[in-house]
């Protein structure tokens, strides 16, 4: 008999070679109304039809853990492609995985799919959920499993049969009534275990994501366990669309893309206002913090991005060009520049640590599909900075930056979730290294003592990580901030110290970002707030809106006021009436505006109005200054 061992309960029980965990988690009383979407056996997640063969723990995974939701999502796009096969026969299916939010298929087909092709495709999928299809998972060996896709015409599949496959394996198939799909897996048990399904768009996608290949169409969904919880996703991306920082970076005048330089952003005049309120906040704070600034250059030689390990890693997203006859490369990160400038002359132990910071314009190659405003770019300003230290000094200096991103994210309102993500196959070093860096955040993270998960494989090609998802206003996530142990680089560039013992050591190296990216932070900026950015970040704080004509004296003299008092202010006097300049303002998310009439001229008063709040009376001009003045150096959010 095997002994099973349920995770997250007292339950623990003996079972036959051969019993699913669906059959233990029903044993165990755990099967209920709630979905069960898949198990694990230990940490790996599997199908629930999948059968114990060994003493192990075993737990169970729903919608609300993220494994179960990626099974569910998973399952939803076979049914996706299913129907896709339904209506169009001839269609070839490339790949449908899970994504972070929802699913997508991405299908070679001989027509453009239109709206009215999604809503017959969406009429198949709610007929195969009705079918309630049991799932069923088989293999074959691999010439049999190329056979089978001969067969069925599916020549991405048979690609990826040959890529992936290794001497004596076995393919691994799933089957849902007349369907049958080349996959992994895991799924959940049956079609018409996903409630509600909603296919809600179709793009063009390269297969592998490669322009040298063929355009294929992929259709994205979303699925839930029920109706309620899709109704929610739907009013969120509703209000998702209103904030669009893309519409709204055009309407209040911040930056725009245009056709002569798809993914490289104009910043216009207001928006350079607040990039550089982001920056020189960036750099008081650094400076506090005992951070030195630097400016490396843009383009560096091909032999230094060799030396980088960027060159074997990263080569494909480099831009690159030929000076006297010599290979250079466009900067994609600004790790290897902060190098040179730790090694332009010797460093006692007493130096360390030693922060050196960079507002860092990098250059990547983005494909044009993947191109989406300020979110993702092909060029933008990284808020660098590299920490050289030795290894006792690791943990203090992990947790003095995590206490500083803590710092900036509360300032801007920002909620933020922890990641630690360890090491992926690609990487460069050793396993010593790796254990030992991956152990230093670990301990770290532990010490900070807010929770966090891990997340496997997914650390950068030189080191494990820390990384900061944010939460915006209306639940969505965005990975900005991460901290980064590195024992490579300073080895690829004989990095050294002279120890108190006199003799030459390797530093450790820190690589870090706090917004990430000054571009993209300013798109979540502007779509957490909805575009009303605090006041102290608006690049117009005030309007001045005289009634009429006689009041444009006194406009200007309160405007030259503020000015003093280094208040962000303009007067509206175009020939036009109150309300209109009023909704002008509000339009513009103007945070306060000055009312002034021939009553406020007499009593040398304003009345001040505020684009949320509304009228909120006649005051002295001083005494809105100083109330201003405060708010702005307390950074207040609204």
């Amino acid at each position: 008999m095997i002994k099973v061992f349920l995770k997250d309960s007292s339950y623990e029980g003996k079972c036959s070679e051969g019993t699913t965990i669906y059959d233990v988690f029903k044993e165990a009383g755990q099967v209920n109304n709630q979905l069960i979407c898949a198990g694990k056996i230990g940490d790996k997640v599997v199908d629930l039809r999948t059968p114990i063969t060994t003493d192990c723990k075993i737990s169970k995974l729903s919608f609300n853990d993220i494994d179960g939701k990626k099974v569910y999502w998973h399952t939803s796009a076979h049914i996706l492609a299913q129907a896709i096969k339904r209506v169009f026969k001839n269609a070839k299916l490339a790949i449908g995985p899970s994504i972070d939010n929802g699913f997508y298929y991405d299908v070679d087909l001989d027509k453009t799919i239109t709206p009215d092709d999604l809503d017959i495709i969406q009429k198949e999928v709610n007929r195969i959920i009705k079918e309630n299809f049991n799932i069923e998972r088989f293999t074959l060996p691999v010439d049999e499993a190329l056979k089978l896709m001969e067969e069925k015409n599916e020549s991405y599949k048979i690609e990826l049969i040959k890529e992936h496959s290794g001497k004596g394996e076995v393919i691994s198939f799933y089957k849902q009534g007349e369907f049958v799909d080349l996959c992994r897996g895991p799924h959940l048990m049956f079609t018409g275990d996903v409630k509600v399904l909603k296919l809600t768009s179709c793009t063009g996608a390269y297969w592998r994501g490669d322009a040298k290949n063929k355009m294929l169409q992929r259709i994205y969904g979303i699925s839930f366990p029920d109706k309620d919880q899709l109704d929610e996703y739907l009013k969120r991306i509703e209000e998702a669309k209103k904030r669009d920082h893309r519409k709204l970076g055009r309407e209040l005048d911040l930056f725009d893309i245009y056709e002569e330089g798809p993914g490289f952003p104009f910043f216009l005049p207001k928006g350079m206002v607040l990039r550089n309120i982001l920056e020189n906040f960036w750099r008081k704070e650094h400076e506090e913090n005992r951070y030195q600034e630097i400016k490396t250059p843009m383009i560096l030689n091909q032999e230094l991005w060799h030396r980088s390990g960027h060159w074997d890693h990263y080569q494909d997203n480099m831009y690159t060009t030929k000076i006297d006859d010599m290979d250079y490369a466009v900067k994609p990160m600004n790790c290897p520049g902060g190098m040179l400038v730790y090694k332009r002359k010797l460093h006692s132990y007493r130096d360390l640590p030693q922060r050196i910071a960079e507002l860092g314009l990098v250059h990547r190659h983005e494909l044009s599909g993947t191109l989406h405003g300020l979110m993702r770019v092909r060029c933008f300003t990284q808020d660098d900075a590299h920490i050289f230290m030795t290894e006792d000094q690791i943990e203090e200096e992990i947790l003095g930056v995590m206490k500083l991103i803590d710092k900036f994210y509360s300032i801007f309102g920002f909620k933020y979730t922890l990641e630690l993500s360890t090491r992926p196959e690609n990487s460069m070093g050793t396993d010593k290294q790796w254990e030992v860096a991956t152990e230093s955040l670990r301990k770290a993270l532990d010490s900070n003592g807010k929770p966090y998960k891990i997340n496997e494989g997914d650390g950068a090609f030189y080191g494990p990580k820390i990384d900061f998802h944010i939460e915006d206003s209306i639940g969505r996530t965005w990975q900005c901030g991460t901290v980064q142990l590195d024992f490579q680089m300073p080895e690829r560039f004989d990095l050294t110290y002279i120890d108190q013992d006199n003799s030459k050591k390797r530093p450790v190296m820190i690589h870090r970002v706090i917004f990430g990216s000054i571009e993209r932070f300013i798109g979540i900026l502007i779509e957490h707030y909805a575009g009303a950015l605090p006041t102290w970040l608006m690049p117009e704080q005030i309007r001045i809106l005289p009634i009429s004509e006689k009041q444009h004296e006194y406009a200007r003299q309160i405007e030259a006021e503020m000015k003093e008092s280094k208040l962000r202010v303009s007067v509206d006097d175009r020939n036009e009436k109150i309300g209109y300049k009023i909704r002008g303002a509000q339009i513009e998310k103007i945070p306060y505006m000055m009312i002034i009439g021939d009553k406020e001229v007499q009593s040398e008063n304003i009345s001040v109005r505020n684009r949320k709040k509304g009228d909120l009376g006649q005051m002295e001009l001083r005494k809105f200054i100083d109330i201003i003045s405060k708010e702005i150096q307390d950074k207040k959010i609204d």
